[in-house]
């Protein structure tokens, strides 16, 4: 298979450089996709003047895209770096912030479950070594395979360092409620794209999109304190992952609907991108016109915990 030698070719020779070079090089690559990917260009110049037309000239706009470009090619190459990387390799590069929200109490043995809201921040495949840096945590999440075999795997091979454990959305709903009574795991859902017909109106950045009600779900479902986990970038091939404070759950003791706990992650996230607009995956249509499925939606949000889809329900493109 030509695509795969090709991209395994790829693969080994950026794991061969140090992580420097390769944050260069894809800076490289991501400046040159900016300039022959229009499609995605499109996309991220559109969702940006959705976001901030009000607050930035259109040179300004035009900017941060093509800073945001080179950020995902940063981070995309070191993602596939970093995944050969051993702990103590790894964290002169990483830093963690906010541990102290998520266990605000010295425990002994396994650590308490709890569940992340993460989104497509900086090398977002880092939020996956959370676990190697406390003793008692294994990191859980779910991810969709990809259509060619070949790749999935290699993919998946990829990410066999960080000591996570991976479940594929649509076939593994069984594999990872089992992992969830399990003591010690920390699962880290997605929850910042377009979720399809199943997904929440929920508002981010002012503008109603379908919102994946995943994070709430296994919270309210395990009794989980639920967080928000942004990746930074600081610097070349510098990272800190920040912890926001707890997201309400219940409310006079009773659950809090769906929709309202997914606003308060989107808010989160809103914050974080309003911190650092380069940062965030603004090629991806967060805001798609689905006005045919916003019946689908409505119900949705109106739906029980136990009725919602088991780990996101994301489109991609």
């Amino acid at each position: 298979m030509l695509l795969y030698a090709v991209v395994l070719v790829v693969l080994k020779s950026l794991q061969a450089l140090p992580l420097r070079w390769v944050a260069r090089l894809g800076r490289a690559g991501g400046a040159l996709a900016y300039r022959i990917d229009r499609r995605h260009r499109r996309v991220a110049l559109a969702n940006l003047t959705q976001c901030f037309g009000r607050e930035k000239s259109g040179q300004e706009i035009q900017a941060l895209a093509r800073e945001n470009f080179r950020r995902i090619g940063e981070n995309f190459a070191c993602g596939v770096k970093t995944a050969t990387m051993v702990a103590g390799e790894l964290r002169p590069h990483l830093e963690f912030v906010g541990v102290e929200k998520i266990y605000p109490e010295p425990f002994e043995g396994p650590a308490p479950n709890r569940v992340i809201a993460i989104g497509h921040f900086g090398n977002f495949e880092l939020y996956a070594r959370f676990g190697q840096y406390w003793r008692g945590v294994r990191t859980a999440t779910t991810y969709r395979a990809l259509r060619q075999p070949g790749l999935n795997r290699l993919m998946q091979n990829l990410r066999t360092r960080s000591d996570c454990l991976f479940f594929e959305r649509r076939s593994d709903a069984a594999a990872l409620k089992s992992a969830m009574l399990l003591p010690g795991i920390m699962l880290g859902l997605l929850a910042d794209q377009h979720a399809g017909a199943r997904g929440l109106p929920v508002p981010f950045f002012g503008h109603a999109c379908s919102t994946s009600a995943a994070p709430a779900v296994f919270a309210l479902r395990y009794q989980c304190p639920l967080f928000t986990a942004v990746c930074f970038r600081t610097a070349l091939a510098q990272w800190r992952i920040e912890v926001s404070a707890e997201i309400a759950t219940h409310e006079a003791g009773k659950p809090r609907p769906l929709a309202d706990i997914m606003l308060d992650v989107n808010r989160s996230f809103e914050q974080a991108v309003r911190r650092d607009p380069a940062n965030w995956f603004w090629v991806h249509r967060r805001w798609k016109p689905d006005r045919h499925r916003r019946g689908k939606m409505a119900l949705a949000a109106s739906a029980p915990a136990t009725a919602a889809p088991p780990a996101g329900d994301e489109e991609k493109g």
